[in-house]
């Protein structure tokens, strides 16, 4: 799977960056962990401030376009994000934590 940043943006009002990336990969569709887990090791970022808010692939395209946040702190992510978007983006403990219950 190969990510590339298409656009890096800053916002400074939300303290946050906002990046446009396509995916490119073999086979079927990586999981949203899986994309999120490698564009936080590119970025060199912690994982739990990083949120993918979409990711769109079309019909027969190994490659699918998306959207991410990234950001400085984790107060302000809740205070911003909406709660579903909170919960596709689960923080690396807590993923574990859903599937005993």
């Amino acid at each position: 799977m190969d990510i590339k940043i298409l656009k890096d943006k800053k916002n400074a009002l939300l303290n946050r960056r906002e990046l446009d990336f396509i995916v490119k990969y073999e086979g079927s569709t990586p999981s949203r962990s899986d994309i999120r887990n490698k564009l936080a090791a590119m970025l060199n970022a912690p994982l739990e401030l990083l949120v993918i808010q979409r990711i769109k692939t079309e019909y027969g395209m190994q490659e699918g376009k998306g959207y991410a946040k990234l950001y400085e702190d984790a107060n302000r992510m809740k205070e911003v994000e909406l709660e579903y978007v909170l919960k596709r983006n689960p923080a690396p403990g807590a993923e574990t934590e859903g599937e005993e219950a």
